[in-house]
């Protein structure tokens, strides 16, 4: 019969050392200390990377549609008609509804940015992007993908999509970001989701406030003249002094 005890001390020794363990509970002082600092890094790198970006739209939608879908074929229009208003299409970097986006803004002429994520199965980065940042953490990642926008356009998606809207959303109601225009491409696929919001609403859960910048709609139009009406009426874009106090990137 074999020694478990040593069999169970070879398999331990022979664990990947890049196992993802910072949220594995705690951990030795320098281990958590060695953590901090790589997140502070990849925010610097991120604030100095993208200073200069100015105002962007981010398009939230899933990696898994090939070009010739039309959820992918409508978020390249968007990238398009957001470069058309002077502003940056901002995205996760990757392909599907991501590179469409980038790849409408950036044939556009317009400001493109992909904000990457390391991946176990590496999520591949698009080559339609001016900046791309690639990050290892998806809280890091998340932050920067609201920090810059002054909307959201929700595409179609899975899992991750559903946790950046419904980060999202949170953060405009506890107004922790300025209540942005928010819009939901996709009658046939959000619908469902659209009415369970409305049922939390009538069931107290959250207010009916909440949702009121929240547009379902399969219309282009219609989605870019709620983004376009709420900025114009809220906001002024000012030229920032060009200042490289960090070393940003032009």
């Amino acid at each position: 019969m074999p020694d478990m005890n040593k069999k169970m001390k070879i398999e331990e020794m022979i664990i990947p050392v890049e196992i993802p363990v910072y949220l594995d509970g705690p951990k030795e002082r320098i281990y958590e200390l060695g953590f901090a600092w790589r997140v502070f890094r990849e925010f610097i790198n991120a604030f100095r990377t993208l200073h200069f970006a100015g105002p962007c739209i981010t398009v939230f939608g899933s990696a898994r549609f090939d070009e010739f879908h039309p959820y992918y074929i409508a978020a390249e229009e968007f990238g398009k008609r957001i470069a058309h208003l002077g502003l940056t299409t901002m995205t996760g970097g990757g392909p599907g509804i991501m590179e469409a986006a980038n790849k409408g803004a950036f044939k556009a002429g317009g400001s493109s940015i992909g904000c990457n994520i390391e991946l176990p199965f590496e999520q591949k980065g698009n080559p339609w992007v001016n900046a791309t940042i690639t990050f290892k953490h998806f809280f890091t990642r998340k932050v920067v993908l609201v920090k810059y926008s002054y909307g959201f356009i929700i595409m179609p998606g899975g899992f991750g999509t559903m946790d950046e809207f419904f980060e999202t959303l949170t953060l405009v109601q506890t107004k922790s970001i300025t209540q942005f225009p928010i819009v939901l491409y996709g009658k046939e696929y959000y619908k469902p989701l659209m009415d369970y919001l409305h049922l939390m609403a009538n069931k107290k859960t959250i207010a009916a406030e909440d949702l009121k910048l929240v547009l379902l709609t399969d219309d282009i139009d219609h989605a870019m003249l709620h983004i376009k009406t709420y900025i114009k009426l809220n906001f002024k874009v000012k030229h920032r002094k060009r200042l490289w106090w960090l070393l940003e990137k032009r």
